[in-house]
């Protein structure tokens, strides 16, 4: 049986629907480094780990996300791995009122996405990550307080990502009714949507489910740098 493109989305996605951000070196691809860090190897060959190696070597740190933990990659090491919970929804809950409006952003709001995601880490957030996809968010006095959006895109699905709000402007519901949109916006187009929690992370796990998202399966993420 062929593996199924949420396996290994990262990989999925760059060789695929997202290739025209990618950047190939033999058996191995990565994102270009200012949209993200995500990255894969076409095998687990010695040959495919020495390409990872040398694109790490000349882009900078990486980001597999994979049923386990790959093998090493000479003249690199790990920096972290972390198991996280793979969830997808093929349906959404319900809108709810908010007493907030929802506004589509893009490049205009690029550095205060930035910004918003380097003080709250939602996850890998970089210059351009913004243009993965569409990118919705809160306004409060002008500032941009909370923001979800979408990812990497394996054939047939999304990713929902990008969901942070900040530390003043949490309790208020933006990050649910953010992300069910986000959702909804996915599964409008005819796509399945998906998303990473870390496995260890209850609360984050029972909101997804709340918006309709089912745990699928467990996989590794594990970021890489070059050796020192």
């Amino acid at each position: 049986m062929s593996p199924h493109v949420l396996d290994r989305p990262a990989y999925s996605a760059l060789t695929g629907r997202q290739s025209h951000l990618a950047i190939r070196h033999g058996g191995a691809v990565r994102m270009r480094p200012e949209f993200g860090l995500f990255a894969g190897v076409d095998d687990a060959s010695p040959e495919s780990l020495a390409a990872l190696a040398e694109l790490v070597r000349a882009h900078g740190t990486v980001g597999l996300i994979e049923p386990a933990a790959p093998p090493p990659a000479p003249g690199t090491q790990v920096v972290s791995s972390a198991l996280c919970l793979q969830m997808e929804a093929t349906a959404v809950a319900p809108a709810w009122d908010v007493a907030f409006d929802m506004l589509d952003l893009g490049d205009p709001d690029a550095a205060e996405m930035l910004a918003l995601a380097t003080l709250t880490k939602p996850g890998p957030f970089f210059a351009r990550t913004h243009e993965l996809g569409a990118f919705i968010g809160v306004r409060v006095d002008g500032q941009l307080v909370a923001m979800a959006g979408e990812r990497t895109r394996p054939d047939g699905y999304t990713e929902a990502s990008g969901v942070c709000v900040h530390p003043d402007h949490r309790g208020k519901g933006y990050a649910a009714r953010l992300l069910r949109e986000v959702t909804a916006r996915i599964l409008a187009r005819g796509e399945k949507a998906f998303l990473h929690s870390y496995a260890h992370n209850a609360t984050a796990i029972g909101l997804y489910e709340s918006l309709g998202y089912r745990g699928r399966r467990e996989v590794v993420f594990t970021v890489v740098k070059p050796a020192v």
